[in-house]
């Protein structure tokens, strides 16, 4: 029995990125005239700019393993129609994920995430979730993963994704790497991000959202790299073919302002960069507030999300009345004035008092308020930022304190 969850307020997805860089803008409104329709899968200056941003990144990509579509929502669901089967997700995971396997009619299987990190499953746990699906009678055929991980903020260590990876290919699982958050690394001299079609490339197929670090939140645009060889032109054709059904193409001047992004000119470069300093400033202050309460939480190593586990406050938390992560996400959603989604909707048990923190909010509710802070030298000391962290840890210390 599918069980029902309360409705986040409206806006929660998407929730408010940075500012719009004005190049893109300017880039969007020189190509608002264009009453030409761009391809389903994205045209022609589209998938070579994506191409382009995948040799910087080590993955050598021809046009024709490429589709673009308006969002990664509407690309994973026609990913996931077209792979058939049952779908492997982990332990948390991306609160979209889910939606999108039921709607695709396809059955989904939550695996623990190991201790390191999110955004891959144990592998060990993997391979006995296979083994369990195939003796009730399923076909497991993909698995889901992240590596610079939404909700944790987590990188995979290579060689932790590589044994993962291994397990999958093993088992005949097609593996869908969603690499957002590749770029939002917060430490470039830490965990190194190598992605799984840099070790299998005939079974990957890697998923980006540009809304990650090159493009506003509100302009829909996401980008999918298919393996050349194995089951990867089948699976574009039919991904194709979903996109075409319901017309989901690229508006012409989105497009045109994705393949400028995604072509990483020095104003992206440099707003990524400006992005990655503020995401890391605002997650290493959140962590030291959730600290100082006993909340557990993982260091942030990229994005702008922090995933925090309340249950060490499990005895002060029912004194308020506060007994699982529907009633928690009610209350932090209360008192800090936004959406503070609980683990329940990220795949844990409802028992389990965890809620994914986005920093982003705490940058102001306007474009000023958040450019200011970009520009800011120390964004922490940016007007409003420092007033809402101490909000923050306030709303944190009240439920520690019973």
């Amino acid at each position: 029995m599918q069980v029902s969850f309360p409705v986040l307020p409206a806006g929660t997805v998407p929730e408010r990125g940075l500012p719009v860089l004005p190049e893109l803008a300017a880039r969007l409104a020189q190509a608002a005239r264009d009453s030409a329709p761009e391809p389903v899968g994205g045209g022609d200056a589209l998938r070579a700019a994506a191409c382009g941003y995948w040799a910087r990144r080590g993955l050598p990509t021809a046009p024709e393993h490429v589709v673009a579509a308006p969002g990664a929502q509407p690309l994973l669901l026609a990913v996931l129609a077209g792979a058939g089967g049952d779908v492997l997700l982990t332990r948390p995971c991306a609160a979209w994920y889910p939606p999108l396997a039921r709607l695709a009619g396809r059955p989904t299987y939550h695996v623990p995430v190991p201790a390191e990190c999110g955004g891959v499953p144990d592998p060990f746990a993997l391979l006995e979730t296979v083994r369990r699906i195939r003796a009730e009678g399923g076909r497991p055929r993909v698995l889901v993963l992240s590596v610079a991980d939404d909700p944790t903020g987590s990188v995979t260590p290579p060689e932790l994704l590589h044994e993962v990876c291994e397990a999958a290919v093993g088992e005949e699982l097609t593996v869908v790497s969603d690499e957002t958050w590749r770029d939002m690394r917060h430490d470039p001299g830490g965990t190194v991000f190598f992605g799984p079609a840099e070790m299998w490339p005939d079974h990957v197929v890697v998923l980006t959202d540009l809304a990650g670090g090159l493009f506003p939140t509100a302009w829909p645009a996401a980008v999918a790299r298919f393996p050349a060889g194995g089951r990867g032109p089948v699976l574009r054709a039919r991904v194709t073919s979903a996109l075409a059904a319901v017309r989901a193409e690229l508006a012409p001047p989105v497009a045109a302002a994705a393949a400028y992004a995604l072509d990483e000119p020095g104003p992206v470069r440099a707003r990524a960069a400006a992005a990655v300093r503020i995401y890391g400033a605002l997650a290493g202050a959140a962590h030291e507030h959730l600290t100082a309460a006993g909340v557990l939480s993982r260091p942030s190593q990229a994005g702008p999300y922090l995933y925090a586990d309340l249950g060490e406050l499990r005895a002060a938390l029912a004194g308020r009345a506060i007994t699982d992560s529907v009633e928690l996400e009610a209350h932090l959603s209360t008192a800090l004035g936004r959406p503070v989604p609980g683990g329940h909707r990220f795949g844990d048990a409802p028992d389990a008092l965890r809620v994914r923190i986005s920093t982003p909010p705490l940058l102001g509710d306007t474009d000023e308020e958040r450019q200011r802070a970009l520009d800011a030298p120390d964004p922490l000391a940016a007007p409003g930022v420092a007033a809402a962290l101490t909000s923050f840890g306030s709303a944190f210390g009240r439920l520690a304190g019973g």
